[in-house]
């Protein structure tokens, strides 16, 4: 399991060490409007991207499963299917663009001056559509293949790559927020070749070949599609309430909208580093669930409970400690750090709130329980997060980020219900 989630713990904090980059380089700047924007296009693109997200926890599981069953023409044939469908949809993203990006803009309804740059950035990011969903099938079947080394080289190459194009940009071509999105989208391009650069090597040394006539029948992909719409809408409700958490903060004003977007980042960069188990789950359950071993299975679901919450009540702790001192660092507003010192505590109790239901995601994905995730998904939304939310409005953004943490309570719950209930060891 660490020979697993190392890389992949290392490989994901480089995800939101880039968000703080990003923010620190913007909230820098004199006027606050820039980092509103930031936030407000990079939710756009989260909610966009992360909606086929099933791309990559799709591609991972039938891969971790056709491992099991050492069925390599299969593990190929499924990358090769999840790259066609990211080439489509990536073509189909960039051709709806302004539609898609006039939508969105207008559903956030943030200040028109923060409108004004959230759009710019946007219409730079969507050039980028095509390579992030490649990326996305590239590392599902890495990590299917147990291969974790690959992707920590990926991910860390390419956000220092996006770090250093941030700085150049900024400081050194004066540009803003359109510095940050054209930085962004050249360092997706090269994680996609370098990404296809390594994919082929690994296949180079792997059994079998890929069944390239079986791309052209639409049957052939049924079992994909049939995941992946699961997948998709499981994904595109947590998105969704990411985006109306966002809304609700730019209702209240530049400085809360701010604020939470530092927060944000505290979010991020929990949700990254616990997934490095939740990955090192998917690869291994799903192994273990291909080769119908019980044993296997229930044993490293055992050991990566327990590493995950040592690694929650570490980030509880990080925070509490040094909450102010990042928050400091990302952004010299003083009604904005002020702002974010005051909802800090709400983000200290998230990893110990939000570790089980990482986990539970992870061996959901590893076994195909896609259904699954889609409907604990759905009701922590619809019957937990949004009555938390409308009846605690009164409490202003405290209120908003109680419905937030509730969220991740009621996935937990719901999410340990239906394991518990489908992966008895007596049963299996």
């Amino acid at each position: 399991m660490w020979a697993l989630a190392w890389p992949m713990i290392l490989s994901n904090i480089t995800v939101p060490l880039l968000g703080l980059v990003d923010t620190a380089v913007i909230g820098h700047l004199p006027d606050p409007k820039y980092l509103a924007a930031v936030a407000v296009g990079a939710m756009i693109f989260s909610i966009l991207y992360w909606s086929f997200g099933f791309l990559r926890m799709g591609t991972t599981g039938l891969t971790a499963q056709a491992l099991g069953n050492e069925a390599h023409d299969q593990s190929r044939l499924v990358l090769a299917q999840s790259l066609v469908l990211a080439g489509l949809i990536g073509l189909t993203i960039f051709i709806l663009q302004y539609p898609l990006l006039e939508i969105a803009l207008n559903l956030i309804g943030a200040e028109p001056a923060v409108t004004v740059e959230a759009r710019l950035y946007a219409e730079i990011r969507i050039f980028g559509a095509p390579a992030v969903l490649a990326n996305y099938a590239l590392l599902g079947w890495f990590l299917g293949n147990q291969n974790t080394r690959i992707p920590l080289i990926l991910l860390v190459i390419t956000n220092l790559l996006n770090m250093l194009l941030d700085l150049i940009a900024v400081y050194g071509l004066d540009m803003h927020t359109d510095g940050v999105a054209l930085a962004t989208v050249i360092s997706e391009y090269a994680s996609l070749l370098l990404g296809c650069f390594f994919m082929l090597r690994m296949q180079a040394r792997l059994p079998g070949k890929t069944p390239w006539l079986k791309l052209k029948f639409v049957s052939n992909y049924y079992r994909l599609i049939s995941l992946n719409r699961y997948l998709f809408v499981r994904t595109l409700a947590l998105l969704l309430t990411l985006a109306f958490f966002t809304s609700q903060g730019a209702k209240q004003g530049s400085t809360i909208l701010s604020a939470n977007a530092v927060l944000l980042n505290f979010f991020m960069l929990i949700s990254n580093g616990l997934d490095g188990f939740a990955h090192a789950a998917e690869a291994l359950s799903g192994k273990f669930y291909g080769a119908k071993d019980n044993r296997g299975f229930h044993r490293i679901i055992s050991a990566t409970l327990s590493w995950s919450l040592i690694t929650a009540l570490l980030f509880t702790l990080f925070f509490w400690v040094g909450g102010n001192f990042i928050i400091a660092l990302l952004t010299d507003i003083p009604e904005v750090r002020q702002t974010a010192a005051i909802y800090l505590p709400w983000v200290i109790i998230l990893p110990l709130v939000a570790v089980w239901s990482f986990l539970i995601d992870g061996v959901f994905v590893g076994t195909t329980q896609v259904k699954a995730m889609q409907n604990t998904m759905l009701i922590s939304v619809l019957a937990v997060f949004a009555p938390v939310w409308y009846f605690s409005q009164s409490w202003g953004n405290n209120g908003l980020w109680l419905a937030f943490l509730s969220l991740f309570v009621a996935r937990g719950v719901t999410g340990g219900y239906v394991f518990f209930k489908e992966f008895k060891p007596e049963d299996k």
